[in-house]
């Protein structure tokens, strides 16, 4: 589950994380007030004022923007709010802004010069040990600093039984060129940063830029953490941190439903049951000229009612040409998933695009008698490579 920065940041702070004192405001003209708020709490005299959104890349997008009175910080909360926010990470027509983080500044001037690091944990899956990653080049631009600049690109797998050891702590902080109190700072702050990431069940926490201040405290300005559904029933309180406004309808839909759907950009619906064979599917399509318009996985316990609703939420893409259902049945009986296709056309009426179905495994025979019987236009396929033929012809027919 994606949460945003705040949310991000009150995790942090509640694990000892130094983060920027921040009011989140739906109003614009809450920004004065909630500037003057942190102003008295922190004594600073700049302001940071945050579009919320999921997507990265929010900088360079123009949703962030540095106030240096109370009544600027208003005027760029205006700006900002209800503005589509257009990012590498979004789509074309971008992100509809409904929050503002305005935030305590802390790029002031000091004795020693500011300093932005990138730090990142997330599961290294080939080692099955979680790996903290980390550069003395953080900012706007890491992207281009992994691609061309990799060898400052620093890696730090933890032991899962001893997690982030000191003498790691303290490579970390010798590594990013740290000394005196800014080095002392770095240690805690990469440990207590390991601390947030086990202890929330995330299964990515980044931190970019984290900043080491003119008077050497090191903050996490920016944070992104991503949690692991799977883990949310040890977190009650996190499951009210999900914005619906921020994910996609179909995907909420499909999870009310238990299927595991992730939208594309293509033109052809699929449905399968497995990551495994929704993946080579996927290919399949590509190899066949088309391009997937989505990932939905029915899972090991599809019935006739998933199958519609699975099917209700491919066609709601009017850039779906055709769909390709391809199950295997072990645990999932093809008979099922035969009967929720049926009841799909039944229910939806005319379904106005080509339906390709391969049904293999268990009851595939029973399956074939029901929708032979049904009188419904489908085109069935034994093999993959049928399928693959079918779905190019169809998309051909299409152009």
């Amino acid at each position: 589950m994606n949460i945003h920065e705040y949310q991000a940041k009150q995790i942090l702070r509640k694990h000892g994380v130094r983060v920027p004192e921040g009011r989140l405001i739906t109003r614009a003209q809450d920004a004065q007030e909630a500037a003057r708020e942190i102003a008295s709490a922190t004594g600073t005299d700049t302001w940071a004022v945050k579009a919320q959104i999921h997507p990265g890349g929010r900088g360079k997008g123009g949703g962030v923007k540095i106030a240096h009175s109370p009544e600027e910080a208003e005027h760029h909360a205006s700006s900002i709010l209800g503005m589509r926010l257009v990012t590498h990470q979004t789509r074309p027509e971008g992100k509809l802004v409904r929050k503002v983080l305005v935030e305590q500044g802390i790029y002031y001037p000091g004795a020693e010069p500011v300093k932005e690091y990138y730090m990142s944990i997330l599961l290294n899956r080939a080692s099955g040990k979680n790996i903290l990653i980390y550069s003395p080049e953080g900012g706007m631009d890491i992207e281009s600093v992994a691609a061309q600049t990799p060898h400052l690109i620093f890696r730090e797998e933890i032991d899962p039984v001893t997690g982030l050891c000191d003498f790691q702590a303290r490579k970390i902080a010798f590594t990013l060129g740290l000394d005196g109190n800014a080095h002392r700072e770095m240690q805690a702050f990469a440990k207590a940063l390991y601390s947030a990431y086990i202890q929330s069940d995330a299964t990515l926490t980044e931190i970019n830029p984290v900043v080491k201040t003119s008077d050497g405290k090191i903050y996490a300005a920016d944070a992104k953490i991503n949690l692991d559904d799977n883990a949310l029933f040890r977190h009650p309180e996190y499951t009210e941190m999900r914005d619906p406004e921020e994910e996609d309808p179909s995907e909420l839909e499909a999870s009310a439903y238990g299927l595991n759907f992730v939208k594309l950009d293509g033109n052809v619906g699929c449905m399968v049951n497995g990551a495994g064979l929704a993946m080579a599917t996927m290919d399949m399509i590509k190899l066949s000229g088309g391009e997937p318009a989505n990932f939905l996985d029915v899972g090991g316990t599809a019935s006739a009612q998933t199958v519609e609703a699975g099917f209700r939420i491919i066609l709601k893409d009017p850039n779906v040409k055709v769909i390709l259902i391809n199950i295997f049945g072990g645990i999932v009986r093809c008979d099922r998933v035969a009967q929720g296709v049926v009841d799909a056309y039944r229910s939806i009426g005319n379904i106005s695009v080509p339906v390709i179905l391969r049904l293999q495994g268990t009851n595939a025979q029973e399956a074939k008698e029901l929708i032979d019987n049904s009188g419904l236009k489908v085109y069935p396929a034994t093999t993959l490579e049928e399928a693959a033929k079918l779905v190019r012809e169809k998309i051909n027919d299409k152009q």
